[in-house]
């Protein structure tokens, strides 16, 4: 199949999403948790089991934001909250009576941000780093520079459209950005960049059969490696997808942000990485040197 016959379909798409993605990170930005800006932790022993659903909807009521519930026990439930007045505190306390009189608050203290500012800029410095890790390492890997370049801006490329559709859920569902989130993202760049790599081998093993032009190696490696790469990530999929489903509140946004990163991650690396290869390939005149080892 001609796949690169395709590829400025492949860049309009990207293009769209990018668009989408940059366009709410400008606009609407993030909504941050707890662990960004702190808040109030609240430990209840209940004399019965009561759904989570039912004490968010509570807290929810009595004007609470940000709430994010965990199961620490039997019957024992931790809250955090975004930081509570005492006006709201006692709004909290009488809904949660209203589910069960003979509740017990074990303990209720407030806390600073778990992921301050200081910490936010050095993982930005991380991944920084990291992207320019990977694009020497690749280019070395493959003897040229335009394999790292690929490489690395499908990487961004992944990162950007993760961000962006958080920042609308954020918007329109009231989804928050927490410690989860950072370490389903930092998970899927590793996700999108092995992939890429896998693609990448391929083309170069088709280079030392044949002397083609790039586009028909790069259609060939394709072909030959789609199936192994659909399946690979379909079976990620249906387990996080499962995950989304069943695996509750607390997990939930979490499975989501891997899910969408896996599905980005399948996409990009057929269709951004290879393409941009073969652009970058075509440029001025300028023909890659393909590697052989």
């Amino acid at each position: 199949m001609r796949w690169m016959h395709y590829k400025y379909v492949y860049f309009t798409v990207s293009g769209i999403f990018l668009i989408i993605s940059l366009f709410s990170l400008i606009k609407w930005k993030f909504k941050p948790g707890v662990d960004f800006t702190g808040g109030s932790v609240i430990e209840y022993s209940f004399s019965k089991e009561i759904d989570n659903s039912l004490i968010k909807n509570r807290l929810e009521n009595a004007g609470v934001g940000s709430v994010s519930i965990e199961n620490t026990g039997s019957n024992l439930i931790t809250v955090n909250t975004a930081p509570l007045t005492s006006e709201t505190k006692a709004k909290v306390d009488e809904e949660i009576k209203a589910l069960d009189a003979g509740f017990e608050e074990l303990s209720y203290e407030v806390v600073g941000p778990a992921i301050g500012p200081e910490l936010v800029q050095k993982t930005i410095y991380a991944l920084l780093i990291s992207a320019s890790v990977i694009l020497f390492w690749v280019a070395y890997q493959f003897k040229n520079i335009k394999y790292g370049l690929s490489a690395t801006l499908a990487t961004f490329h992944d990162s950007l459209i993760l961000l962006g559709s958080f920042s609308l859920l954020g918007h329109f569902f009231g989804v928050e950005v927490d410690f989860l989130f950072v370490t389903a993202m930092l998970t899927i760049l590793s996700f999108s960049v092995h992939d890429t790599i896998v693609v990448f081998d391929r083309i170069r093993e088709v280079s030392r059969k044949t002397s083609s032009d790039l586009s028909d190696i790069a259609d060939a490696a394709l072909s030959q490696t789609m199936t192994r790469s659909l399946n690979n990530s379909f079976t990620i999929i249906f387990m996080l997808f499962a995950l989304v489903l069943l695996g509750g509140e607390t997990v939930k946004w979490f499975a989501v942000a891997l899910l969408i990163g896996t599905v980005l991650g399948t996409y990009s690396s057929p269709f951004v990485a290879v393409p941009l290869l073969v652009t970058l390939n075509s440029m001025k005149g300028i023909k890659l040197k393909l590697p052989r080892r």
